[in-house]
């Protein structure tokens, strides 16, 4: 130990001016020799580089479509945004145009609240900045002191503004306070006013989840369909019939189709870069390791590697197989602690989550339901005392992960904020920046804000797999909370300890200074400022914010040039090898992080609240970054972006309270100020500012008061009642309420590997394995044993053997060059889902028609309902009639193909012209539940109804759960070979 420090010690001795420069930065690490070149450079390159990207978008626009109006081209005619001309500035006018309710038919409601927020941010900084500037600024340039060498932006802080003058910053401070209360008010009477548009849309009120409650943490004893039913009766008993569904455990299922869309995705890769070029294939064919999570990996050599084609199409043939043997045996499982509610009324399930809202009948917690695709299912089962220790080990990781941060923050805030600081410990670099100075101001003022920007790029994955983690049951709560986690921690680590680290180091240094000089540690505080420090360093810092939002414009001109997508783009095209599938995603509209921006526009703005006080001007910096993204922001959200989980504008809440916060930070800096620069004797002004964070705090009890319950619940008083025994008008709704308020596993598609169509030819010679074995038996309608459609099947052979345009191949999807468009598969599951919940494309899986029983099925306009007692079901392949099917999850308004696109909009999709047409026609559509005509409800132990009606609870019945097949006579006889790999696969007929 003794040599190692003596080591240290003779390092540190070889040049004790560098050492001694070192402490000198931690004390005092924000001197000011750059910044007026500095700020200078960022508006230049801030507008300068603004307006170059926005030209050059303007001129690129009209060619390229697919990155630039993507949505133009996949939205239904109802959410297509309005028509942009061919013209070069022909974008401006229809963002000018498009209203805010306008704006919620085209993009949502989350984007209509998104882009509400940054125009009040916008008119708030605008107000501000007027009244900051045009009274403070005149008083702190002409009170400060006239010495020379004061930087001029130095001059605008009221670092030597002394006495009575601070009165003016007192009386600015409850100015603020009341424009920004203003402000929050008017928009939140604005919100409910959308909130209200939004509960009376046409989208809404045909929902299902609307309808619905969601119970959680039901207890074991009454985990049932008729233990939910006696819940909601224990507290609500003039409530009327309900359609109820407990939740059953899938165990491994989510884990196995994971596990086969990887397979099947990783096959695609190896057979897109074997048959790169179809005519010469490499001399080898492709190799890999056997999968770990194989059970068979044990069969194989120990560290060879094996054929990786035919050990994949085996691998996906054997995963097809357990999934369905697990959907078989999903009845035979017990049930889990949650499970839903459905009712004819909205209004009602509105008013009964309302008055349940903080009660626990029974242990259990009642709630609206979310939207089907909203809902994370790995967590709902999570019982209240596993989330709290997974809340608290998640908190506790955040904590872990801020406080480790601190010193590389600190050392950002000492190395990047000014160069000529790591000139004074980098001689060479001194010297470099002495000789020029110009470049290096430029490079201060572009590439310190930059730097410390990208540093936090991948902050809001971690937070979010954390807040999974933790147990969020919806994805929309999860990004909620991602926003908050991500605001506290840029807080905490990028304006408070970034701003603060300097002052804190110096005091301590000074602290113990002093101690080593008198013994005496407190006395030492005593004497010691550290409101002076803070104060003095907040001052010096101020500069470089004013800089740092200025920046954040090209940020913003860069999200509208879409520079990424670009970039990535043209390296998955010209550089990788990509599969159909990756090509088609590359076309899908991109999902906006609300999470990220939101974020970013809070932190902006407490940033520009937090040193308003000190640096007026940061008010105007903020104010032109808000009024360009407002505009900016608004054709992304129009033309680019998709809403991947609608919300219905539930981020409000979080924004206000965010919001108030920053005031409140903001009041505390104005406290700081005239409690050092103001009257020392009474500290009155200091007073003064005290009512204003009590004046917040109540404000915003008063807006969570008077609008929060108008604006979450559709209704909250006079819960309709309806007469005993009286049966539900359509009874196919509980049949809708199981199969998409299942879980996903039950019914998900199985995804299909697709090879590009230029290797079809040779796709038969490469692969060994049995493609036809059987196949001549198959025909019908693909439906999987356990009654879901487990994969949709390519199936164009002819009875001669020859396809109807392009050769087919059993187990794999021949994709056109032509089809590899999102256009042709936008509302198949396994793009929709990855892409928004396909509203926009007109496919809403959680859209009903009330009142016309048995005319939608799952959504579908139908006359029929494949499976369903004294219903005809889909004729077979090749048999008179109709033979269109429709997806599960598709609503095929009209009756119309759900995969094809939209005929009044693109009609690119037409049948038999290749192996592409009439894609879908061998799906399956989704296994429903015997139809109810009342609800049963019992008093006495579950022996005797409440009414009159049938006994068929939802996963009750015959056929269970799902409608799934109970008993080996009513799955399929077999016909085939079962182990062969297009078994489950290929299109089968059900026995009557």
């Amino acid at each position: 130990m003794g040599t190692r420090w003596n080591t240290l010690q003779s390092l540190v001795s070889r040049d004790d001016s560098t050492a001694q420069e070192l402490l000198d930065l931690l004390g005092d690490p924000f001197k000011q020799e750059l910044s007026d070149g500095a700020i200078w450079s960022a508006i230049g390159s801030s507008i300068g580089f603004t307006l170059f990207i926005a030209i050059a978008f303007s001129f690129l626009r009209p060619y390229n479509t697919v990155v630039y109006a993507p949505k133009l081209k996949h939205a239904d005619e109802k959410h297509a945004p309005p028509p942009i001309g061919k013209g070069y500035f022909a974008w401006v006018k229809p963002l000018w145009n498009t209203n805010e309710k306008e704006l919620v038919n085209h993009a949502g409601m989350d984007a209509a609240i998104f882009l509400r927020f940054t125009r009040m941010c916008r008119n708030i900084f605008l107000v501000l900045a007027l009244l900051g500037c045009g009274i403070l600024l005149p008083i702190n340039y002409t009170k400060n002191s006239g010495d020379d060498t004061q930087k001029w932006l130095m001059r605008l802080t009221p670092l030597q503004v002394w006495g009575d003058n601070n009165w003016a910053l007192v009386t600015v401070a409850y100015l603020w306070v009341a424009v920004i209360c203003g402000f929050l008010w008017w928009n939140y009477r604005k919100v409910l006013e959308l909130r209200r548009f939004y509960f009376e849309s046409e989208e809404y009120q045909n929902s299902l989840h609307a309808r619905t409650l969601m119970l959680n943490d039901i207890p074991k004893n009454m985990s049932s369909d008729e233990g939910i039913a006696r819940i909601i009766d224990q507290f609500i008993p003039e409530s009327s019939f309900s359609r109820t569904a407990i939740a059953r455990n899938v165990k491994d299922l989510p884990n196995l189709i994971e596990q086969h869309d990887h397979t099947v995705r990783k096959l695609e890769k190896v057979l897109a870069i074997y048959l790169k070029d179809p005519k010469n294939l490499p001399a080898a064919r492709p190799m890999c390791h056997p999968s770990k999570k194989d059970p068979s990996r044990d069969t194989y050599p120990k560290g060879q590697k094996v054929d990786a084609i035919e050990y994949l199409t085996q691998r996906i043939k054997e995963l097809e197989l357990e999934v369905i043997e697990v959907r078989k045996s999903v009845d035979k499982r017990h049930t889990l602690p949650y499970g839903f509610a459905s009712y004819d009324d909205i209004s009602e399930a509105h008013c009964i989550a309302y008055a349940l809202r903080r009660k626990k009948p029974k242990g259990a917690s009642i709630q609206l339901a979310p939207r089907p695709n909203d809902v994370i299912w790995d967590n709902m089962p999570l019982g209240p005392s596993t989330r709290s220790w997974r809340r608290i080990g998640v908190n506790m990781w955040i904590t872990i992960l801020t406080l480790l941060w601190i010193a590389p923050n600190a050392m950002i805030a000492i190395f990047l904020v000014n160069l000529s600081n790591l000139g004074l410990v980098w001689k060479a670099f001194q010297n470099e920046l002495s000789a020029n100075t110009g470049f290096w101001s430029i490079v201060q003022g572009i590439a310190s804000p930059a730097i410390t920007s990208l540093v936090y790029l991948v902050l809001p994955i971690i937070f979010r797999r954390l807040s999974i983690r933790a147990g969020d049951r919806t994805k929309t709560g999860r990004e909620r909370h991602v926003v908050g986690k991500l605001y506290s921690f840029f807080v905490i680590n990028n304006l408070i300890v970034f701003s603060l680290f300097g002052a804190l180091w110096s005091f301590t240094a000074a602290v113990v200074a002093d101690t080593q000089k008198t013994g005496d540690a407190w006395q030492s505080i005593l004497r010691k400022s550290l409101g002076s420090a803070l104060f003095t360093a907040l001052c010096d810092i101020s500069p470089f914010w004013i800089n740092w939002l200025l920046q954040r414009n090209l940020g913003a001109a860069i999200d509208l040039a879409q520079l990424w997508t670009l970039i990535y783009s043209f390296f998955m095209r010209k550089v990788s090898n990509p599969t159909p599938r990756e090509l088609i995603e590359l076309t899908a509209p991109p999902s906006f992080e609300y999470a990220m921006y939101y974020n970013y526009f809070l932190y902006y703005a407490t940033v520009a609240l937090f040193y308003a006080p000190l640096q007026p001007l940061v008010l105007l910096a903020a104010a032109l970054y808000f009024a360009v993204d407002v505009w900016l922001k608004k054709y992304l959200l129009l033309y680019i972006f998709i809403t991947k989980n609608e919300s219905g504008g539930m981020f409000w809440r979080v924004l206000f309270n965010r919001m108030v916060f920053a005031t409140i930070l903001s009041t505390l800096v104005i406290f700081l100020t005239v409690w050092e620069r103001g009257d020392w004797g009474t500290h009155s002004q200091a007073f003064a500012v005290v009512p204003l964070p009590c004046i917040m705090l109540g404000f915003k009890f008063y807006c969570s008061r008077v609008f929060d319950d108008k604006i979450h619940y559709y209704a909250i008083r006079n819960v309709r009642t309806h007469p005993e025994g009286v049966a539900s008008k359509d009874p196919l709704r509980s049949d809708r309420l199981a199969s998409r308020f299942g879980h996903p596993a039950l019914y998900k598609p199985l995804i299909t590997p697709m090879v590009a169509s230029k290797a079809q030819n040779i796709l038969a010679a490469i692969y060994k394995g049995r493609l036809s074995d059987g196949r001549d038996a198959y025909s019908g309608d693909a439906m999987s044993t356990s009654g879901y459609s487990d994969a949709y099947v390519l199936d164009t052979m002819n009875k001669s053997g020859r396809t109807k345009g392009t050769l087919n191949m059993p187990g794999f999807e021949i994709v056109p060059e032509s089809r590899m468009d999102f256009e042709y598969y936008k509302n198949r599951p396994e793009f929709a889902d990855e892409h928004g919940d396909g509203g926009i494309f007109g496919r809403h899986g959680d859209v009903i028609r009330p009142g016309t029983p048995g005319s939608v099925w799952n959504g579908s306009e139908s006359g029929s309902r494949p499976g369903s007692p004294g219903i005809p079901s889909v004729p077979r392949a090749g048999s008179p009639g109709p033979t269109r099917t429709f997806s599960p999850m598709s609503p095929s308004m009209g009756g119309s193909n759900p995969y094809m696109p939209p005929s009044s909009r693109s009609p690119l999709y037409s049948h038999g012209n290749d192996s592409g047409s009439n894609l879908m026609s061998s799906a399956a559509p989704m296994p429903l539940a015997n139809p109810v005509t009342s609800r049963e409800r019992s008093f006495d132990g579950g022996h005797g109804p409440r009414g009159p009606g049938g006994v068929g609870m939802l996963g009750g019945g015959p056929r269970g759960y799902g409608n799934l097949p109970q008993h080996e006579e009513d799955m399929v006889a077999p016909e085939t070979d079962p182990m062969s790999y297009d078994y489950f696969r290929s299109s089968r007929t059900r026995r009557g």
